[in-house]
């Protein structure tokens, strides 16, 4: 029988991206697991998936044959690439593209006409008063490829589109985060955790959002048509259960196959791990409108109705 290192090395032989991780590619069992299988599905290649849960020699074995401490673990075409955090800087700056093989969006840089983006008024007032203390820095807008943003005041990079958005305010804008820009609008607004910038972008793909067990609660009880699904097995269920929520099994899926691609979708769990992995597959899918529980039915329990058993 082939030592646990042979083994190793024979996974990672034989496919180009191997993830030794807590859980499966469909149901990561830990969050650092499901952020490394994230980053992978945004780039949109095949991933080998070792669960180390299910082989205890395996999850000792991988750590002393990487010389890493911890799970989760990435190989890319037989190189040790390290854990979630390594995989999504190298993500975010086009490395990980590179060993891939796979185009990074770096011909975004070659658009030959500006972004559109719209500014409200009071937008361009918040910014006009923060930018009287920078002295010669510029407001800047960025737009990463996992489309996270950055509003802020940073020095004047020539190469960059100068926008003006009103009033006299230039937005400067990269090249590289052009095209992702382009149709963006940028207001400031009230909400319940206070003011700040709403920004809404038409490229932005779409992502699983998360909601709290008291705005499930309010969804719930609502007008609006919202369906809910349970991703655990019958003997969790069994345990603790929301009565609303149908079971993601054979007949759950069969309503999903029903269902618009705008349905209003709520996934949970027990933790909020599990349920996650499901609605990103629910997105890959083509649904749009998207939400893991935070804590799953553990934090339901603990907040909403402490009669479900906590387990």
């Amino acid at each position: 029988m082939p030592t646990i290192d042979e083994q190793i090395q024979e996974i990672i032989d034989n496919h180009d991206v191997v993830l030794f991780m807590k859980g499966t590619r469909m149901f990561p069992q830990c969050g650092f697991s499901a952020q490394a299988i994230e980053v992978f599905k945004r780039c949109g290649v095949k991933v080998k998936d070792v669960n180390v849960l299910a082989d205890p020699d395996m999850r000792a074995g991988i750590k002393t044959f990487s010389n890493w401490p911890t799970i989760p673990q990435a190989y890319v075409k037989a190189e040790f690439i390290g854990g979630s955090d390594i995989l999504l800087e190298m993500y975010e700056n086009g490395e990980l593209h590179k060993k891939l093989g796979i185009d990074d969006g770096s011909d975004e840089a070659d658009a030959s006409a500006p972004p559109k983006i719209t500014v409200s008024k009071t937008a361009r007032e918040q910014f006009v008063t923060a930018g009287k203390e920078v002295g010669d820095d510029v407001l800047r807008f960025d737009i990463s490829r996992s489309f996270s943003y950055d509003l802020f005041f940073g020095p004047r990079v020539e190469s960059d589109w100068a926008i003006d958005v009103g009033d006299g305010l230039l937005l400067h804008v990269s090249k590289q985060a052009g095209v992702r820009a382009n149709g963006t609008s940028i207001d400031f607004v009230d909400g319940p955790d206070g003011a700040g910038f709403k920004i809404d972008n038409p490229n932005q793909p779409a992502s699983v959002q998360s909601i709290s067990p008291k705005e499930l609660e309010a969804l719930l009880g609502s007008d609006e048509k919202v369906y809910l699904f349970d991703t655990r097995g019958d003997k969790e269920r069994a345990i603790a259960k929301l009565e609303q929520a149908r079971a993601l099994d054979a007949d759950g899926r069969a309503l999903l196959d029903t269902l618009p691609t705008g349905a209003k979708i709520v996934v949970h769990c027990h933790h909020g791990v599990r349920s996650k992995a499901a609605a990103q597959k629910l997105i890959e899918d083509g649904f749009t409108d998207v939400y893991s529980l935070t804590g799953g039915i553990d934090a339901w329990s603990a907040t909403i109705d402490d009669s479900i058993p906590r387990y």
